[in-house]
């Protein structure tokens, strides 16, 4: 399984990869393995504002509908719009196409909180 060092990680398996004050968001291989097949994301309006720990949306797989919860706490800047029409994209690639929201991030302290690469790799092992 593929973990991007340069990424944080959250305890509900999402992803940051933080650019300047903005974040991209998105599920990890291991939740994108463990809900399936994704045939759709439901995400927020560019202008909208999420908050850490918060659900932003959701992803509907075959097995299961889940909830996404933001890292950081933000303004949406841009939304995926590649994965409204393939979806299958958070499964082929889920660090780069298949990214879901960026963000600005308003509170850069709340990524201090989130796992890095080895502490993610031991919460999955459990």
């Amino acid at each position: 399984m593929n973990f991007p060092e340069k990424l944080k990680y959250t305890k509900d398996h999402e992803w940051i990869r933080v650019e300047g004050d903005a974040g991209f968001i998105g599920i990890t291989e291991y939740a994108q393995g463990e809900l399936g097949d994704i045939v759709f994301v439901e995400l927020p309006a560019v202008g909208k504002k999420v908050e850490h720990s918060q659900a932003f949306g959701t992803v509907e797989a075959v097995k299961a509908v889940s909830d996404l919860f933001s890292p950081v706490t933000g303004e949406v800047l841009e939304v995926n719009k590649k994965i409204h029409d393939s979806p299958e994209l958070v499964n082929k690639d889920p660090y780069e196409q298949g990214w879901m929201i960026k963000v600005k991030i308003e509170k850069p302290a709340e990524l201090d909180q989130l796992l890095d690469v080895e502490a993610y790799k031991k919460l999955i092992a459990k």
